[in-house]
């Protein structure tokens, strides 16, 4: 018996930016989303020398919503791994099409704001430095 076998697999892994706070919203069957946008940066440069920017759309469900909106913040770098869905919908009397990716898992890389605090406090430290072994150099006198 010889029968084809169609493997198909929606599958998307994405890592990029968020461009804003997320937010959660309870619908009225008491579910909880978040609607979230990544954006990623092309990794060429177009006709005019310049990179480029993806903004993903992303729908999160549940405790992955909640935990997303706990814990990062805009400009944070996530890991998002998921599917993609395509709604068709009508307005003004034509058929459009909507794509998103439904993340089945987000993983947090780093936060933009972490970063800041550590450059500030590899600064101040190295600040500290010059200012001990100036100090120092100024006992020695």
């Amino acid at each position: 018996m010889n029968e084809e076998v169609d493997i198909m697999l929606n599958q998307t892994v994405i890592v990029g930016r968020l461009v804003e706070d997320p937010k959660v919203q309870e619908l009225e069957s008491g579910k909880k989303v978040s609607n979230i946008t990544v954006a990623i940066p092309r990794s060429y440069k177009n006709a005019q020398g310049e990179y480029e920017t993806d903004f993903v759309d992303c729908v999160l469900w549940s405790g992955v919503a909640e935990n997303t909106a706990e814990y990062c913040k805009k400009g944070d770098l996530l890991g998002i791994k998921g599917r993609v869905e395509t709604d068709l919908y009508e307005k003004d009397g034509k058929t459009h099409k909507s794509t998103k990716i439904v993340a089945e898992k987000i993983t947090f890389l780093s936060s933009k704001n972490r970063e800041d605090e550590v450059e500030h406090e590899k600064h101040d430290k190295s600040s500290e430095k010059k200012n001990n072994k100036n100090k120092s150099q100024d006992k020695e006198k």
